[in-house]
């Protein structure tokens, strides 16, 4: 197999800058990434390789070029997940990588000196925003790709069209047809409504171009839309004919995304919210 050059998290500093400048400002984490992936012309060679099962490795180390990035202060994210850069990022139409290294280095090294951890890098942690969904989205993707037999996983997500409010969801089984698992009809606002024909892949890769154009051709002149269901990723070749001028619209829902949806609507997922009391002194010394 050939080595495959993947830009390293520092590589991507300056193009993760530029994209977000472009996308005037501010981005989701999806649409930063297909940005980076356009300006440095990555090949899908270079997408498909996986950090983990759901997650690619350019994804992860655009996640810590993004955790970099704010530790020095150029970018923010909201609780939706939205990125966007600071004032501070104006007097920096460029970063020295190394110089952001070393700052970000040197603040992990402050942080790790009271509890006398090793202060040498930041080796063996996760991104920021990886850190609290890393553990429960990488056992969410070992159970649906390796406990879940096919026929259960579609069942899985008919029952999420349903708790979206999708009517009329069918689950079509083994019938040879084109790659199609399922269909329903998507209701908006009770006024009006969409025919969709959705397809389940359990990957563990990335869903490539050609995959999408074969779910497009079986459901061509039979749906509204499609949905196309992965445990895995996209390609960028594959988002972009997604959504190629002059054909029939296709929705993706990669693994992440996907984990998010089982965890809003309750389905195999369960969340804890801890309840933190502090006492402010300060509020009863006011008292006087």
């Amino acid at each position: 197999m050939p080595d495959i050059k993947i830009p390293s998290h520092l590589d991507l500093l300056n193009p993760l800058l530029d994209a977000l400048r472009e996308l005037g400002g501010s981005a989701s984490v999806e649409e930063i990434e297909l940005r980076v992936i356009d300006r440095m012309g990555l090949s899908d060679e270079v997408l498909a390789e996986m950090h983990t099962q759901n997650q690619t490795e350019v994804g992860y180390r655009l996640a810590w070029a993004r955790t970099y990035l704010k530790k020095f202060g150029l970018l923010e994210n909201s609780v939706r997940g939205v990125w966007a850069v600071t004032d501070a990022a104006r007097n920096y139409p460029r970063v020295s990588p190394s110089e952001v290294a070393k700052k970000v280095r040197e603040m992990s090294r402050l942080k790790a000196a009271p509890d006398k951890r090793s202060s040498s890098s930041l080796r063996g942690e996760e991104p920021d925003e990886l850190r609290e969904e890393s553990d429960w989205k990488s056992k969410l993707s070992m159970v649906l790709t390796e406990n879940l037999s096919p026929q259960a996983f579609e069942r899985l997500i008919q029952r999420l069209l349903r708790e979206s409010g999708f009517i009329q969801v069918e689950v079509l089984g083994k019938t040879g047809d084109g790659g199609i698992d399922g269909k329903g009809i998507a209701r908006i606002h009770g006024l009006m409504s969409f025919h969709v024909y959705f397809q389940c892949k359990r990957y563990k890769g990335s869903v490539s171009a050609g995959d999408i154009r074969d779910f497009r051709g079986a459901m061509q002149g039979r749906a509204d839309k499609g949905l196309f269901v992965t445990t895995g990723t996209f390609t960028s070749s594959a988002v972009k004919e997604a959504s190629r001028d002059g054909a029939p619209p296709i929705d993706l829902l990669d693994g992440s995304e996907l984990a998010e949806k089982l965890k809003e609507f309750g389905l195999g997922i369960s969340t804890q919210m801890v309840e933190h009391v502090s006492v402010k002194e300060e509020w009863f010394a006011n008292l006087g």
